[in-house]
């Protein structure tokens, strides 16, 4: 008896994530189903017709799921009962020219609070050969802090719970104007994405082992330059971006691989290669 597979990736009508939804679909068998969720109805629909219409043979699905909301990702991770394959992709969106207290809650509830519910959520359902992967940033190494809060980060990595309190106290000082002084940088992303790798690495510490014997994979992920609407304005050269089909191919791969190199599990991988949380 066949047993149906599913996917379910964030942050899916555009970008990466409908690329990741689009080579899912394209490759999962007709009895899968991709599950292409996001905060709008009418893009996730759209984006998930337009998904459905092309060279996929699993059924896609749309479904709006606004990540910064906790009990709807619980509620979620209860209907599906059990998963196969994850992508936590959604991302907000940052603007050159915005005060960073403007955009540092937008920021900390969809990068980093969404994070660690998913994997709250979705690390405990993953079926045997499961893989749970969070997009996050060649920026989420601990060299690119400066040294005055590198130290912490390190630490919060224990637990996700103190990756959680780690981004709130990060959050309270942009609003209060500290983070410059007390090490977090000015540009947001940094702190965020370096969170977003302890909280994996977090889980990795409680799961291993458990997950390695039942070929189970929770992993980073830098994906690389992409040319999109969100990385433009941050780049004044994109000639060597890939498109987001070319940034989806590698990752696809890996999700529906037989197996993996056990030294991906807990950690920051780019095309391959393990980032070292320590460089």
């Amino acid at each position: 008896m066949t047993t149906q597979r599913i996917a379910l990736i964030t942050g899916a009508n555009q970008g990466l994530g409908r690329a990741l939804a689009e080579g899912l679909a394209a490759r999962m068998a007709p009895e899968d189903l991709v599950l292409l969720t996001g905060r709008d109805r009418g893009r996730v629909e759209e984006a998930a017709s337009a998904v459905a219409d092309g060279p996929a043979t699993a059924r896609v699905e749309g479904r709006v799921l606004d990540v910064r909301d906790r009990a709807a990702i619980t509620t979620l991770a209860a209907e599906l009962g059990e998963v196969d394959i994850v992508f936590s992709n959604a991302a907000a969106r940052m603007t050159r020219e915005a005060d960073p207290a403007d955009e540092v809650d937008a920021l900390a509830e969809t990068n980093n609070l969404a994070t660690t519910a998913m994997l709250r959520a979705f690390a405990p359902r993953l079926r045997p050969g499961g893989r749970l992967i969070v997009v996050a940033s060649a920026l989420g190494t601990l060299d690119k802090l400066d040294e005055r809060v590198a130290g912490r980060f390190a630490a919060a990595a224990d637990s996700l719970d103190a990756v959680d309190e780690l981004v709130a106290e990060w959050r309270e000082a942009v609003h209060e104007g500290r983070a410059e002084d007390e090490g977090y940088g000015g540009w947001l992303n940094i702190p965020s994405k370096v969170a977003q790798v302890a909280a994996v690495r977090a889980i990795a510490r409680e799961r291993r082992d458990a997950d390695l014997a039942e070929n189970k994979l929770v992993m980073a992920l830098c994906p690389g330059l992409i040319d999109t609407a969100a990385s433009r304005p941050w780049f004044e050269d994109m000639s060597e971006a890939q498109t987001p089909a070319e940034a989806a191919r590698w990752p696809v791969e890996l999700a529906l691989a037989d197996a993996f190199d056990p030294a991906f599990y807990g950690e920051l991988v780019q095309f391959g290669r393990v980032l070292p949380w320590r460089p």
